[in-house]
């Protein structure tokens, strides 16, 4: 069937000189001679154009998947050669498409002329023009023409795309003129980025040389500014999309910030501005020095390798790094655990790393593309500015609206000018200058240990901290400089450290610079609706900002070693704080907020606050009405620093809760602490609450409840329960449903006869209408009643909406029915998605018969999922253990159940082997449950 063509000079491949760093030798790649031999004989063999075009899929499918198969052996073998790798798979395109546009030009469509030939190019353009492409990245073509596309040609690029499409290849396309292209480049932007990166590929050199010109001379030289700021804009959109933070914990590779799109626009600019065509230029432009473009250089590699891993694991084009993939893209990398970090940690502190590399490249090049190029953004600055000139210290400049240092040798000079440049910043409120950035990062090892012991580098980081109103905004630019490492050495190890759970958003660093920041909002007053305890604290008491400060600083900086970070982050503070002039007392003090920095978090979400011995022993610990004000603070902040929708009204209620009573507590003593003396006083109020009913009625609520139900339920709640058990017959079921906005959840309320296990069918009633509980209380009345309240949020975290009140009373009464059968039920419904299911909770249960006075303290730490209160509630009722009430905390993919009981005699669990006894009970249905939830 071949045919004879005028010439094939412009269609052969043989010659093609393949690049020279590529992962694999090129004919482990794709064959040419083999495959092309192949085709050859087919095209002697084949019947028809079909039988060919069909014929020609075939060997192309399975050298394509040969190539694929071979490259990902070798990107297993050595991942981070991820420059290698993407070139190859480029390489790999590059002779599928080739191939394919010489079967339609030689075979399918043979010319008839050589003007035939010279009247069509095909060029690869965006990432794959660019010659890098992940293993299942997008094939981006323009089939380039001289003018109208001629019927010869049509035909060779229909073909070309039926073959590519039969090759399951997602392709993108487009067919123009050379003037065509000059003019939608022209108007469209995201057209003109693909153009900018345009290769040529196959057919007439002569087209893809002159399109190039042509965009060179009259599109790019004369429109930089405009591209400049339109890629700005577009960088800014797509942060905002992305979340705007660097530290996102599931980011996305390619789009987020930090990630690969910030490095490929920064070589968009620089292509664009001086035609560039590699990211080395860089540095003979002046743009980088040789260290910063080899960071830039590392960051890439890192960030392609990254995702070449989460394209082969998915099996498809994938670029966010969800929680499961990272787990998988770590161990594909090498990293393992140590240092008491999981390997996924330790990949994604790096990642986080390269992705501040990123951030910082990106604004010194941004700067440098400023001074020397007008862009809407510096132009709108400049007007911003316009009439307002600041004044600067001696030694620093403004240059270009941005505070910069007057000369090298004099700001070196005297390294304490590291820190006086953040407080100039924060004063003149300019940002700081990329030349200096740079000058600093370049010189970080000026910061030693003399430095580090000078009072005056001392009292500037104190005032960073404290008399600028905005710590954030020094903090977090020193921590991306490597400023705040250096300087205090101790925090380095946090930085960019990431916490392997779905409750933490934030890295370490970033945390604790979120929370200093929480901490300036509360103290000017922004959060007095939300935070009015510890506003008040701030605004009005006499509370000592330095310690309170620094106690926020050094709260986490214990983390990611094997030993508890607080206590380990407690003797670091106790070491590190003398040198910013505290006394022995405030020192004392710093160490003793960082040891205790969980303390008010876990004693208001995981114990009783009705119990008097939970405040007892909360104010023993805390001893001081000013060592509580400064721990509610501290609390505050850390959990609203955690991230956003973590903080709410139940937490905010049980932190102002616990605060109350233990002030109290301290001022008039903590004798009064006791159940005798709060008894008389709750039955006074609920007569008070229920002044209109009948004395007798009314005597015979006050005597039916032993004396536990007094205390551990508000007046409110007892009134409603009285209500409920009003003419009460034992067949029926009573409930009453109240959404409360003030404390973010629906308060359920339960009155029936007592039979064993009820607490466990009502948590599996709940559990099956997606109910999350976050409290729970049970009690029994004397004439065998038992009445539950139990405390619930929807997935939100927030009360639930009155239209879906209907299901979750339906649900209820079918359960305690025995219509529905909660046990098989909730096997649909409890399952951990796949994209959780990497995340390892060890699971712990202790014994605590201190800690109350008449029930054993049961505490659950473990994995979460929506049956497991089910599922151990359920285990206590079939080992006859009574549940009085449960705390429900969840952190994340963890959670920590506290449940108040007692044993079928009513007495404490005390002896050891019962406890080991149900400890393995509970562990085994805890076992049972989580393969359930993954199957």
């Amino acid at each position: 069937m071949a045919q004879p063509v005028p010439d094939r000079s412009l269609l052969r491949i043989d010659a093609y000189i393949p690049p020279a760093d590529l992962i694999l030798p090129p004919d482990e790649i794709f064959d040419i001679a083999r495959i092309h031999a192949a085709l050859d004989n087919l095209a002697e063999e084949a019947g028809d154009s079909r039988g060919l075009q069909q014929g020609a899929v075939e060997i192309l499918m399975l050298a394509r998947k040969g190539g694929d198969n071979a490259i990902a052996q070798a990107i297993a073998r050595a991942p981070l050669q991820s420059g290698r790798a993407v070139r190859s798979y480029a390489y790999l395109m590059d002779c599928i498409t080739r191939t394919v546009f010489e079967i339609a030009s030689r075979y399918l469509h043979p010319a008839q002329s050589r003007s035939q030939l010279t009247g069509l190019a095909m060029l690869s353009v965006g990432g794959y023009g660019r010659a890098e492409m992940a293993p299942h990245s997008d094939v981006d073509l323009l089939f380039l023409t001289p003018a109208k596309p001629s019927a010869w040609a049509e035909s060779v690029i229909e073909s070309c795309l039926y073959i590519l499409w039969d090759l399951r290849l997602k392709i993108g396309h487009s067919t123009r003129s050379v003037q065509e292209t000059l003019i939608r480049a022209k108007g469209d932007i995201t057209i003109r980025t693909a153009v900018l990166e345009t290769r040529y590929l196959i057919g007439n050199p002569e087209l893809a040389d002159q399109l190039v010109d042509r965009l060179r001379t009259q599109l790019f030289a004369k429109t930089g500014p405009e591209f400049v700021a339109a890629k700005l804009e577009e960088r800014a959109l797509r942060h905002r999309k992305q979340g705007g933070q660097r530290y996102v914990v599931e980011p996305n590779v390619k789009e987020g910030k930090g990630g690969l799109r910030d490095l490929q626009s920064l070589f968009w600019i620089a292509k664009y501005l001086h035609a560039v065509d590699d990211a080395a230029d860089l540095v003979d432009l002046g743009v980088f020095t040789q260290d910063e473009f080899d960071r830039f250089d590392r960051a890439e590699r890192f960030l392609m390798a990254v995702r070449n891993q989460l394209h082969l694991i998915a099996g498809r084009a994938m670029d966010q790094l969800t929680f499961d993939l990272q787990v998988e893209v770590a161990e594909d990398l090498g990293y393992v655990d140590r240092g008491g970090r999981r390997a996924v940690e330790h990949f994604m502190q790096d990642y986080f790393r390269h992705a501040t590399t990123v951030g910082e490249l990106t604004r010194i090049f941004l700067t440098q593309i400023e001074a020397t190029h007008v862009t809407k953004t510096s132009f709108i600055e400049n007007i911003r500015n316009f009439g307002r000139k600041a004044k600067v210290s001696d030694g620093f400049e403004i240059q270009h609206g941005r505070l910069r240092h007057a000369e090298d040798a004099g700001f070196l000079a005297d390294p304490l000018n590291f820190l006086r440049m953040f407080e100039e910043a924060l004063d003149t409120g300019l940002l700081i200058h990329p030349d200096t950035m740079r000058l600093v990062a370049a010189n970080l090892h000026l910061i030693d240990a003399k430095m580090r012991a000078d009072a005056e580098a001392n009292a500037i980081f104190l005032r960073l901290l404290l008399d600028h109103g905005n710590p954030e905004r020094a903090l977090r630019r020193m921590n991306e400089l490597g400023v705040l490492g250096a300087f205090i050495p101790e925090f380095q190890p946090v930085v960019a450290m990431m916490q392997f759970n779905m409750y933490h958003q934030y890295t370490v660093d970033e945390h604790t610079i979120q929370c200093i920041s929480t901490m300036a909002e509360i103290e000017r007053g922004e959060l007095k609706d939300a935070l009015p305890a510890a506003t008040r604290i701030m605004t009005e008491g006499q509370v000592n900002r330095r310690v309170l400060y620094l106690a926020m600083f050094f709260h986490d900086i214990g983390k990611g070693r094997k030993e508890d970070h607080a206590i380990l982050g407690a003797r670091i503070a106790r070491k590190v704080a003398p040198r910013f002039g505290l006394d022995e007392q405030e020192c004392e003090t710093i160490e003793w907020l960082v040891r205790q920095h969980l303390l008010m978090s876990d004693m208001a979400q995981k114990r009783d606050l009705s119990d008097p011995r939970t405040i007892r022993d909360f104010s023993r610990a805390v001893q001081t009405k000013r060592r509580l004000d400064l721990l509610l603070v501290l609390t505050c902040c850390d959990i609203m620093g955690v991230g956003p929708g973590v903080w709410n009204n139940w937490k905010a209620t049980l932190l102002r809760r616990l605060y109350a009573l233990t002030e109290t507590a301290l001022a008039t003593g903590l004798e009064h602490l006791n159940r005798d003396a709060l008894l008389p006083e709750a039955k006074s109020r609920l007569a008070e609450t229920l002044k209109g009913w009948p004395e007798d009625k009314l005597e015979a609520e006050l005597e039916r409840h032993y004396p536990p139900y007094w205390q551990g339920l508000a007046t409110s709640t007892q009134a409603i329960f009285a209500r409920l058990l009003d003419g009460l017959g034992n067949d029926e079921i009573r409930l009453e449903l109240a959404a409360d906005d003030n404390l973010d959840a629906t308060q359920c309320c339960f009155a029936m006869q007592d039979h064993p296990g009820i607490f466990a069918r009502l948590t599996g009633a709940l559990a099956l209408v997606g109910a999350n509980i976050v409290d729970a209380r049970s009690f029994t009345t004397k004439d065998g009643y038992a009445t539950a309240t139990f405390w619930i949020q929807d997935a939100d975290g927030h009360p639930y909406d009155p239209d879906r009140m209907g299901r979750l009373r339906s649900m209820i009464h079918k359960t305690l029915l025995g219509e529905v059968v909660a046990r098989e039920a909730i096997k649909s419904r409890d399952k951990i998605k796949k994209r959780e299911r990497k995340f390892e909770v060890p699971t712990r249960i202790t014994f605590d018969n201190d800690g109350s006075e008449i029930y054993s303290i049961i505490e659950v730490d473990t994995r979460d999922r929506p049956g497991l209160l089910f599922d151990l509630s359920r285990t206590f009722a079939n080992n006859h253990v009574y549940i009085a009430s449960a705390q429900i905390a969840s952190y994340g993919a963890q959670a920590v159940d506290t449940f108040y009981v007692k044993d079928m005699f009513g007495l404490k669990i005390v002896s050891r082997s019962r406890q080991e006894s149900l400890s393995r009970k509970l562990e085994e249905a805890i076992r049972k449950g989580a393969m359930r939830a993954t199957e």
